[in-house]
């Protein structure tokens, strides 16, 4: 196993990434590997061990903490949100959207980001977005309960509870309100005490300011060939993600989490079960997924089901994936987002990046090495 993931790995590198990092588990062995440089100014190697924005990774462990509140009878997974927080999502739809279907995606309220990032208007279309509001923003400190109006006023993708769900970011800044409003402590402290101690994960917080502490590698943004050549955006404020997409990380920390949960130890076995019950929704590229709980199945090519959550922040890109038994786990971090050029319709084109972490992932994830 080692030689070939070792192999995949620098495939990715050489396909353009600066830089990848990965663990794979498979039950007791364990692989770590890197490829590439973590700082293209100084030629930094990047090792195995690096912290990493892992972007909506992050909605794993958010969905965990709030299952977790639930299982000590502090909420309600079908309880109506507006019961929790009447001022952010009032009348009629407060009473419409449940907790579950915040969680799901099903909530119909829209995605703030487009409003609060006025060059991305467009989105989700790349070909209408422009990347300026990346800088305009590095260091601006966002409130969430103000972006989560963004996305209450923006108009609504569907009714709530009706399929396909919409994915958006508004449902997660809204559990991170919840999470605040039934324990009395903010988001990051209780995912902190509720599921990142409890875990062992001494790797994993969410930050409070713009920078990752500890060894780390820059991040590559390309805005689909709009930044020519790729900023770094490693320094970035993000709360106008939180516990959306904020969470940093390392790959054993990832492979550990998911390893523990899969195993009935951060949410009961009936948690994790619901977890596991899909709807189809839309996700952020447009696609039709089946999505449960915080995380979605996910197809692998030789591989048997598997489960997980993949992850995008300015500059970086994470996969963290689960088998069903909770044997196999493989977490899969690089140092470029976006590299994909558009074509003459503003579509983004297949690039050689995208085959070698397919590769990667089957190799790591499949039943034959």
């Amino acid at each position: 196993m080692t030689s070939s993931l070792d192999s995949a790995l620098e495939n990715i590198h050489r396909a353009g990434v600066p830089g990848v990092f990965a663990e794979v588990h498979d039950g007791d062995d364990t692989w770590r590997g890197a490829a590439g440089v973590a700082d293209v100014g100084t030629g930094r190697p990047v090792t195995a061990d690096l912290r990493h924005r892992i972007g909506s990774v992050s909605k794993t462990f958010t969905t965990a903490a709030v299952l977790r509140q639930a299982e000590q009878g502090l909420l309600d997974l079908d309880a109506p949100i507006g019961h929790y927080l009447p001022r952010l999502v009032p009348g009629e739809r407060g009473a419409a959207i449940t907790v579950r279907m915040l969680i799901n995606h099903t909530s119909g309220l829209a995605e703030y980001l487009p409003y609060a990032y006025p060059s991305l208007r467009g989105f989700p279309d790349p070909a209408k977005t422009r990347p300026e509001s990346l800088d305009d923003h590095r260091f601006t400190r966002f409130d969430a309960a103000e972006l989560i109006a963004l996305g209450v006023a923006a108009p609504a993708t569907g009714a709530p509870g009706s399929t396909p769900g919409v994915y958006s970011n508004t449902n997660y800044l809204l559990l991170g309100e919840l999470l605040e409003h039934v324990t009395g402590i903010d988001a990051g402290k209780c995912l902190a005490e509720s599921v990142f101690e409890p875990a062992g994960l001494r790797d994993t917080e969410l930050p409070a300011g713009p920078h990752i502490e500890g060894p780390h590698a820059r991040l590559y943004e390309s805005w689909f060939g709009m930044i020519d050549p790729p900023r770094d955006y490693s320094v970035y404020d993000m709360s106008f993600v939180g516990p959306a997409a904020g969470l940093v990380s390392t790959v054993a920390d990832l492979n550990r989490f998911f390893g523990l949960l899969f195993a009935g130890e951060i949410v009961r076995p009936e948690s994790l079960a619901q977890m596991q019950r899909t709807v189809r929704i839309i996700s952020q590229e447009g696609k039709l997924i089946d999505y449960g709980l915080g995380m979605h199945p996910v197809e692998i090519p030789g591989a048997g089901p598997v489960w997980g959550h993949g992850g995008t922040v300015w500059g970086g890109g994470t996969l963290a994936v689960v088998s069903a038994d909770g044997r196999r786990r493989m977490a899969v971090a690089v140092n470029l987002q976006r590299w994909n050029r558009l074509d003459a319709a503003g579509r983004p084109q297949p690039h050689p990046i995208d085959h070698a972490l397919a590769e990667f992932t089957r190799l790591a994830m499949g039943t034959a090495r």
